[in-house]
């Protein structure tokens, strides 16, 4: 299992911002740090999140939901999540307004990991 790292993210944030807009800035490294390692999280010998979609959801969960950077919270969480998907041999399927109702559906309505999972396994091969 291959993961994105706190330094990977904010790559991906930096070319996010400089492609679309908007401001650059990390407002809590604490956060990124945490966010980058909820899919690796054990308790016990155990996986919190023993699968790949499981991983990405949790990925994807806390990067769009706790706002570390100053700008491009959801546009970052949705690039990470389908790089960590292809980083792991994943192919990632949706249309840019299914990928865009997807972030402001995570943002809006707080789903829970379980429910993030279903659309991530929906879009992935």
């Amino acid at each position: 299992m291959r993961y994105l790292s706190p330094q990977d993210i904010i790559q991906i944030h930096f070319e996010i911002v400089e492609a679309t807009g908007g401001l650059h800035g990390l407002r809590d490294l604490g956060l990124l740090e945490s966010a980058a390692a909820r899919p690796q999280a054990t308790f016990g010998d155990e996986d919190l999140y023993p699968s790949l979609e499981l991983k990405a959801a949790a990925l994807t969960h806390s990067l769009l939901l706790n706002h570390m950077f100053a700008d491009g919270n959801k546009r970052t969480a949705t690039v990470c999540m389908i790089e960590f998907l292809i980083l792991n041999d994943r192919k990632f399927e949706a249309e840019n307004k299914e990928i865009v109702d997807f972030a402001l559906w995570v943002e809006n309505k707080k789903p829970t990991i379980e429910k993030i999972t279903e659309w991530i396994k929906k879009h992935t091969r």
